[in-house]
């Protein structure tokens, strides 16, 4: 069996997936046709050569004006029904997905079109997929906490649609401890907090998420290595990363991807998990980042198994599905000769 198979078979969870960035330069186009609006690039090829960022806030100016074309319901439908379909063939069978509300309510979309169009498609995905799913609503850290209360009590109000919040955005200068009161009323109310930290904010970031914002996961945490005791200190109570290799490079935050950190880091213990991020920017979906790292840093098909089995056990998935999961992929990773 080759590797790409190998990984496809294996049942892994996304943890860390950008529902904007997933919006490909076709529907990007096809969805401003139908909104009457004009993009900036030309061409689908004038947009793709466009994707070459020096650092988090020069993909972030591409990445708000392509999400400008999603207005409705129906766009944040077809959106994520095109990653749900792309990330099922990679063999996800569980994603946990971001979305960011403030994104398009600054632009006079309703909160509710936001979340019943990914909601909706999502269900769809498990009804005709079997394909599981968490939605997650995002803090644009750039923003002042108000607007983060104030997009919590909107989107409270369709309380069912999503499981938690995360922080997102540009990291420099944002710390979490902005964002402390927002999280906390998050969690009086049931919902499990994430928060980006360590991708281009220091170390400290990542401390502050834990102590301050109780985060039970840490999206990227790349830059924990800076910080022997924080690396002891993930490793010995569990903490997942949600880490996102092709992203990283793609940002400058390594400059190759033989030089990524995620192999030191699984080998010292931690909780890796490999994700896209936004995909349709970065160049690649999940498998397309398993097997670039398989390839770049020289990983084995057991230590893909257990990224996978990562994805797995640091989801938000029920103990049971758990449980049957990763004995899937103990199977699976045997009789791929694992």
């Amino acid at each position: 069996m080759d590797l790409g198979a190998f990984v496809r078979g294996l049942p892994k969870a996304e943890l860390h997936l950008h529902i904007e960035g997933s919006l490909e330069p076709q529907l990007m186009f096809k969805l401003a046709k139908r909104h009457s609006l004009n993009l900036k690039y030309a061409s689908v090829e004038a947009l793709r050569k466009a994707y070459q960022f020096d650092n988090l806030q020069s993909f972030l100016d591409i990445y708000y004006e392509g999400a400008s074309v999603l207005r409705d319901a129906e766009d944040f439908h077809a959106l994520t029904a095109a990653y749900v379909k792309r990330a099922h063939a990679d063999g996800v069978v569980h994603a946990e997905i971001f979305c960011d509300p403030q994104t398009h309510t600054a632009r006079g979309v309703p909160m509710r079109a936001v979340l019943e169009g990914i909601a909706g498609a999502l269900e769809e995905a498990a009804a005709t997929l079997g394909m599981s799913s968490r939605l997650i609503v995002c803090f644009l850290r750039h923003l002042p906490e108000e607007d983060a209360v104030s997009t919590l009590r909107e989107a409270l109000q369709y309380r069912s649609l999503f499981h938690g919040v995360g922080l997102d955005s540009s990291e420099k200068g944002h710390p979490p401890s902005k964002f402390k009161r927002v999280f906390e009323q998050a969690r009086s109310q049931g919902l499990v907090p994430v928060a980006h930290a360590g991708e281009e904010g220091p170390p400290e970031y990542i401390e502050e998420a834990l102590d301050l914002l109780k985060v039970v996961r840490i999206d990227h945490g790349v830059r924990c290595e800076e910080k022997p005791a924080l690396v002891e200190r993930l490793r010995a109570q569990g903490v997942p990363l949600t880490v996102c290799p092709l992203s990283n490079v793609k940002l400058k935050v390594f400059r190759r991807l033989e030089e990524h950190n995620l192999k030191r880091l699984l080998d010292a213990g931690l909780c890796v998990t490999v994700n896209s991020d936004d995909p349709a920017y970065f160049g690649g979906y999940v498998l397309d980042n398993y097997l670039a790292c398989a390839a770049a840093l020289g990983l084995t098909r057991a230590e893909l198994a257990k990224l996978c089995a990562n994805s797995v056990s640091a989801s938000l998935l029920p103990s049971a599905r758990k449980a049957e999961l990763l004995e899937t992929i103990a199977f699976s990773g045997k009789k791929g000769g694992v």
